[in-house]
């Protein structure tokens, strides 16, 4: 009996399970997995989103700036405006472009970028058939009833500057106003061919500082090229 008695006693041993220490210290290390896991994941989605808002603001900028660029290069010359195509006032930037509709005579229309609750809004007046309608515009700083497309949230200034031939780049509106009356008196001395006026404006420089950027955001384009 002896003999079966070790047999049986062997079996139980053999098994019996796991004892409560290594199920908590099991447990221990399943937990430790799932929070590395977790973290894991949190990572991924969280860079996840950082690429999709960084490839979103790189999108709206895009779009902005090519906006931009297509308004300047619509640019009136300044003898249609009756003064330099392009201004800057403050955050508001202004350029007097052309507007073609289809089956319409060529008018002009008066754009103003500002900044409106910390987003840069595009205003567009209504088309302007005649010189007075234009000049009535540009005086009056209202953009009631114009058109507007907000672009960019986020932004804090614009800084635009204007590239005025002989001078460089400026934000004053003067030299531009005195660089379109050079351009006036020069055309006032007989010359050949009919070569139109040159800009009293060539060049528009914008920078756009917004929260999600480190460093504001530059361009240039070229105006009525």
């Amino acid at each position: 009996m002896k003999p079966a008695a070790r047999s049986e006693s062997a079996r139980r041993v053999r098994t019996r399970g796991f004892t409560l220490i290594e199920l908590m210290i099991a447990i221990a290390i399943l937990a430790v997995v799932a929070v590395l896991a977790w973290r894991g994941l949190d990572q991924i989605m969280r860079g996840r989103d950082k690429v999709s808002s960084a490839m979103e603001d790189e999108r709206i900028f895009a779009q902005m700036f090519d906006q931009m660029r297509i308004d300047a290069r619509r640019a009136a010359t300044d003898d249609e405006a009756g003064q330099p195509a392009l201004g800057v006032a403050g955050n508001t930037l202004q350029i007097v472009r052309a507007f073609d509709a289809p089956g319409a005579a060529p008018r002009l229309q008066v754009i103003r970028y500002r900044i409106a609750a910390g987003r840069v809004v595009r205003y567009a007046s209504p088309p302007l058939a005649d010189a007075n309608r234009l000049r009535d515009t540009l005086k009056n700083p209202d953009v009631e009833g114009w058109s507007a497309v907000a672009l960019m949230g986020g932004v804090g200034a614009i800084d635009a500057k204007l590239y005025v031939p002989r001078v460089g780049w400026t934000t004053n509106v003067q030299t531009a106003d005195e660089a379109l009356a050079q351009s006036n008196d020069a055309i006032k001395v007989p010359q050949l061919g009919n070569a139109p006026p040159p800009r009293a404006v060539t060049g528009l420089q914008v920078s756009i500082g917004a929260t999600s950027l480190r460093v504001p955001v530059t361009r240039i384009f070229l105006v009525g090229e």
